[in-house]
């Protein structure tokens, strides 16, 4: 089961074309796009549920039924809003920022339609303070976009009025979660909001907004092209179409790829990145969905299915399709200790269980990876990740305690082989 190249939808990934509006023309975007849009509102959102798209972020929740919840009839003084989440901060993660790069006009193109399809006025396109160059492209393509008459007034001949607005971040990986970007984006300290009011209630200065991931919003323009049984096609029950996997750490060659969902991944890291370096025998766990999602050990991990349900059996997730692979001279401990520093260094500092309990679990983390602790740790560890757990306003706190339970669950003998080996050394330097 792998994608067939007809069924690409990013096309220019690898930027071996220009990215400019004539070529992006060349690759068939902004084709016909006033045809999309005259289908109505209600049903490109209708052909959005059907394809079977689920939110290409992390979180999997079905595109088209986000954009459901947007009012039909907008209440004077309160404009909808789309919201496109380009802060791609997730270790692991870099797929936003290659379509940015060299396919912006699916984006834009996908603003708008979506844009469209929810009855917005604007859309405001939040990219990550560090993403320098890609910034720059983008908005080059959105001034490209204006001056061909594709957006602004009579977006593409539409008869809409739509805008689209490039708002830089200063790299606060809270700032990737829905509300601290909302409240980012309004000026304020990047920090979640408490739920509800949801966002489609009361978001954007509080108007009815949607958030999206870059890539849910790109793919948008294609589907309806190309039609909903198509995207439809291609995956597993509840795992429909494509998705760019972002491939990293031990294999021969990393890379990002599109591929279908569902692919085993052995045949992913067979097909694109030559195998595991060392062979297959020397693969020791892989983190599947950028680092907030629990490692699989190898022998689980092999032939699973890379989609949302496949690695949600596993005691996973797909995540962001960021696939982080480490062979057996990974340090384990210290790998999953360093991630407990990131959501440390990254806590807003809001709630309380995420603001003691990442620096909390950090420390013990390090204690764990010298073997400077006691067997008995392991389990308060594991015990204070669970009070972290489902505990704070936004899911930072699971982002911290996830990737430590995973270690505990499938290497605890290694662990306790630390503590042991260091209480022996103890033992022997005191005689």
């Amino acid at each position: 089961m792998s994608l067939a190249d007809k069924d690409r939808i990013f096309t220019n990934v690898y930027g071996f074309q220009p990215w400019n509006l004539e070529s992006a023309r060349k690759r068939g975007d902004w084709d016909n796009t006033k045809d999309l849009m005259a289908r109505g509102q209600d049903q490109i959102i209708e052909d959005i549920k059907a394809s079977g798209l689920r939110g290409r972020g992390g979180a999997g929740f079905p595109t088209g039924m986000k954009w459901s919840f947007m009012p039909k009839e907008p209440k004077p003084g309160k404009p909808s809003f789309l919201l496109i989440n380009a802060d791609e901060s997730e270790p692991g993660s870099c797929k936003d920022r290659e379509i940015i790069r060299h396919d912006p006009h699916k984006l834009i193109e996908g603003a708008l339609i979506a844009g469209f399809a929810m009855r917005a006025r604007a859309a405001y396109i939040y990219i990550r303070g560090e993403f320098i160059y890609e910034a720059k492209v983008l908005f080059a393509a959105v001034e490209e976009a204006y001056a061909a008459g594709l957006l602004g007034k009579n977006a593409a001949g539409s008869g809409y009025d739509f805008d689209v607005f490039v708002h830089r971040g200063a790299g606060a990986y809270i700032c990737g979660e829905e509300t601290a970007q909302i409240e980012s984006l309004e000026g304020k300290k990047g920090q979640p909001r408490l739920k509800p009011p949801f966002p489609a209630g009361a978001g954007l200065w509080g108007c009815p907004t949607t958030v999206n991931n870059v890539e849910s919003i790109a793919v948008a323009p294609t589907i309806l092209r190309r039609g909903a049984e198509w995207f439809s096609s291609i995956g597993r029950e509840g795992n429909k179409g494509t998705k760019l996997f972002q491939i990293s750490g031990h294999v021969n060659k990393p890379c990002v790829v599109e591929e279908e969902m569902g692919i085993s991944f052995r045949e992913l890291i067979e097909r694109h990145c030559g195998g595991i370096r060392g062979g297959w025998d020397n693969l020791l766990a892989v983190i599947p969905g950028g680092s907030s999602v629990p490692l699989v050990p190898a022998a689980q991990i092999m032939d699973a299915p890379m989609d949302f349900d496949g690695l949600k059996a596993l005691g996973s997730g797909l995540g962001t399709a960021a696939v982080i692979v480490m062979d057996k001279s990974t340090d384990i401990v210290r790998a999953i200790s360093r991630l407990s520093y990131f959501y440390k260094h990254e806590s807003c500092g809001q709630c309380t269980p995420c603001r003691e309990g990442t620096g909390w679990m950090w420390r013990v983390m390090e204690r764990l990876r010298t073997g400077e602790a006691s067997i008995g740790e392991i389990d308060m560890l594991h015990d204070v990740t669970k009070q972290v757990e489902g505990h704070t306003i936004c899911a930072l706190g699971d982002a911290a305690a996830w990737p430590i339970q995973g270690l505990i669950r499938h290497f605890r003998p290694e662990i306790e082989r630390r503590i042991n080996e260091r209480s022996g050394d103890l033992a022997v330097a005191a005689e």
